[in-house]
C-alpha cells in the first residue's frame, strides 16, 4: 500500500471516526505529524491511544519513505566527487537532495511507535485504533501495549531505548516525567505532554517541572503553547531533553556551511554503504553497516594522510 500523507483526505476520512471534540487533538494531531517529519525519530513512545495515534504513524511512514530515496540519491550525488579525488562545493550541497547531512543516513531509518493505552476512558476512540491503522497500512509500525502506565515500561519491546519522542495525553505526567525521564534520548529527545495549562493541578506540575529544571542545570527546555481559544484540553508542554547533546556545528560564522574534509570523509563513509537505488527497506545492502562505514572512514583518513 502506497504512503498516504497526512493531508490527503483519504487519509483524514479514515481517521474521521476517531476524532472525539472533547479531547482536544483535532489541531494537536497535525502538529505532532509535522513535529515527527522535522525531528525524524526512531522510537517514539505514545501513552493513550486516539485520533493522535494515525498521524503519529503515518508521519513516520512518511519519513521512512523519504528516507528510502533521500540515502540512494545522496550516495549518487557523492560518487562522482569521490572518484575524481575532489573536494565537496556549494553544487553538491544545493544539488537535490539538498543540504542533507551524511551522517544522519549512516544508520538504516526503521522507525517503530510503541502505544499504550488500558482502554478504561469510555469515550475514548482508544479501542477503534487499530482498526482503522490496519485500514491505513499503519499497523507494522505500532506496537500496542495494553496497559496501565505504571505497568507498561517492562512490556516495551526490545531496542525500545532511547525514546526520541513520547506524546503524553494521560493525567500521569507528573509520573511520566518521574520514571520514564532516564528513557528519553538526552541528545535531544522529546516529550510532548497535553493540557499542563489552565487548572490548578497542571499548573502545580509546570511549577514543579520549573524547580526541577533549576536544580538539573543543563539537562532539559521547557516550552509550553497555549490554544487561547479553548476552555479545556488547551495547550501542550514539550520538554526536551539536553544532557547528552551532541554538537552540530555545519557551519562557519557568516552561515557558511563547511565542506571541507570532516564532511567529506562523511559523505564517503555514507555513499560506501548506501545502496544504489530506493529500495523497500532502508537498510544498507552490502554487509553489516558498520563494517562499511568503519571501512570507508579508514580509507578517506589513508587518503587525507
Amino acid at each position: 500500500m502506497a504512503v498516504l500523507s497526512t493531508s490527503d483526505e483519504r487519509f483524514r476520512a479514515a481517521v474521521a471516526e476517531l476524532h472525539v471534540p472533547v479531547m482536544g487533538t483535532e489541531t494537536v494531531a497535525p502538529l505532532l505529524a509535522t513535529l515527527v517529519k522535522l525531528v525524524r525519530p526512531r522510537r517514539v513512545l505514545e501513552v493513550g491511544m486516539g485520533y493522535t495515534t494515525p498521524f503519529l504513524a503515518a508521519a513516520l511512514a512518511e519519513v521512512a519513505e523519504e528516507v528510502r530515496v533521500e540515502s540512494p540519491a545522496l550516495a549518487a550525488k557523492t560518487r562522482p566527487y569521490l572518484q575524481a579525488d575532489a573536494p565537496l562545493t556549494e553544487e553538491w550541497l544545493n544539488t537535490a537532495p539538498a543540504l542533507l547531512a551524511p551522517e544522519f543516513y549512516h544508520a538504516p531509518y526503521a522507525p517503530r511507535l510503541v502505544a499504550v493505552d488500558d482502554l478504561s476512558i469510555p469515550e475514548s476512540s482508544s479501542g477503534r485504533v487499530l482498526e482503522v491503522l490496519r485500514d491505513l497500512g499503519l499497523d507494522h509500525l505500532v506496537t500496542v501495549v495494553n496497559a496501565n502506565l505504571r505497568d507498561c515500561a517492562d512490556r516495551f519491546p526490545a531496542g525500545f531505548e532511547p525514546i526520541d519522542l513520547a506524546w503524553v495525553d494521560a493525567w500521569e505526567c507528573l509520573y511520566f516525567f518521574d520514571n520514564f525521564f532516564e528513557l528519553i534520548n538526552p541528545d535531544g529527545g522529546l516529550m510532548v505532554m497535553h493540557y499542563l495549562m489552565t487548572y490548578p493541578e497542571g499548573e502545580g506540575f509546570l511549577r514543579y517541572l520549573a524547580a526541577q529544571q533549576r536544580s538539573r542545570p543543563g539537562e532539559f527546555e521547557i516550552v509550553n503553547l497555549l490554544e487561547p481559544h479553548k476552555l479545556t484540553q488547551n495547550s501542550i508542554t514539550i520538554v526536551r531533553r539536553t544532557s547528552g547533546v551532541v554538537p552540530r556545528r555545519y557551519a562557519e560564522p557568516g552561515e557558511e556551511v563547511s565542506l571541507g574534509e570532516p564532511l567529506r570523509t562523511q559523505a564517503a563513509a555514507h555513499a560506501a554503504a548506501a545502496p544504489d537505488g530506493p529500495h523497500q527497506s532502508t537498510a544498507h545492502s552490502g554487509g553489516p553497516v558498520a563494517d562499511l562505514l568503519a571501512g570507508a572512514v579508514t580509507a578517506e583518513k589513508g587518503r587525507v594522510g
